[in-house]
């Protein structure tokens, strides 16, 4: 396939993308959400897993992008959270954290990026999604 093409593809399966964003750092939270909006993605955003959890039952979202450590109800609680509930399971779950990862393995987020994300890397992780969750 033509690169332009697969470009244009893409860049189409974005704009018709909601991502929920739970991050409790507002200047990353807005960073990240400036980031996403400029390639192509709606964003919901959420100050912490609490409030990420009442929007998951409220608005519909096609992708999560959440942080791994956050007051409230952090990130692994989010993600087992969204795993086990039935109309929430499939969706794909980028997890992002400073730390190194949780070994629970009841945890199971389809992305696991360590911060500080670089751009790229965060828009190549969100293709492979994207083009996984087109796939099913």
């Amino acid at each position: 396939m033509d690169a332009k093409v697969e470009t244009e593809l893409v860049s189409d399966r974005r704009m018709s993308r909601t991502i929920l964003l739970v991050e409790d750092d507002r200047a990353v939270r807005r960073y990240m959400e400036i980031l996403l909006q400029r390639a192509g993605f709606s964003v919901v955003a959420a100050a912490d897993g609490l409030e990420a959890m009442k929007l998951a039952l409220s608005t519909k979202f096609d992708l999560v992008i959440t942080d791994a450590i956050m007051p409230q109800l952090n990130g692994y609680e989010l993600c087992r959270f969204l795993r086990r509930h039935p109309h929430l399971a499939r969706v794909p779950i980028v997890l992002l954290s400073g730390a190194e990862r949780n070994g629970d393995e009841s945890i199971k987020p389809d992305a696991y990026l360590t911060k500080p994300v670089q751009p790229e890397q965060l828009s190549a992780c969100l293709a492979k999604l994207i083009e996984g969750a087109s796939d099913v």
